[in-house]
């Protein structure tokens, strides 16, 4: 049993030797190896967070670029609207305003035994034609110029005059423009 015993220390003595050179950190080669193992796994984890975090820039970029893209278009289609409705609102206002004119002209064709009140109707009159030229309101000029269906209302046809064909021989009403908007088209006579 001795020679079991013996058997036995010399096998843990050498057991023991080789724990403690497994249990020993490695020299050299193997522990910078190690490390350049791990080096390269928290590369590999930068770039993958810096990638994502890229992407989440370019796509916030993208959203901003969106939302500014919007806004613009918010505020040219709001400017629009704006001053298409102030048009719209003072075509409207010259609109109901051009009868008092019309009869305004009626009145000054008709005779007058006061001078004194034809020159005073003559003096609003032109108050009221100033008033017009300063809003920016046109009167579309027609006797004598081609027919133009956009601005002239051909109400009748007249054969045998001195204009042109196809040309405006007599205006009824007066047509107006503001701005480059049409107000009222000129009710016309056309020649044939």
């Amino acid at each position: 049993m001795e020679k079991n015993e013996n058997i036995s220390a010399e096998a843990l003595d050498e057991l023991e030797e080789l724990d403690e050179e497994i249990t020993e950190e490695p020299e050299g080669d193997d522990s910078e190896t190690l490390d350049e193992a791990d080096a390269a796994s928290e590369y590999n984890d930068s770039a993958a967070q810096f990638s994502d975090l890229e992407d989440a820039l370019a796509e916030a970029n993208d959203k901003y670029l969106r939302l500014f893209a919007e806004y613009d278009n918010y505020r040219k289609r709001t400017a629009k609207e704006k001053t298409e409705t102030y048009q719209n609102a003072s075509v409207q206002c010259v609109e109901k305003l051009l009868p008092v004119l019309d009869s305004f002209e009626r009145s000054l064709e008709a005779e007058c035994a006061d001078e004194n009140f034809k020159n005073g109707m003559s003096m609003i009159y032109n108050q009221f034609t100033a008033f017009l030229s300063q809003m920016n309101v046109t009167e579309i000029e027609a006797l004598g110029a081609e027919f133009d269906p956009n601005i002239h209302n051909a109400i009748q046809q007249q054969d045998g005059t001195d204009y042109a064909s196809n040309h405006v021989c007599a205006v009824f009403q007066k047509g107006y423009m503001l701005g480059d908007k049409l107000v009222r088209p000129a009710m016309v006579a056309v020649a044939i």
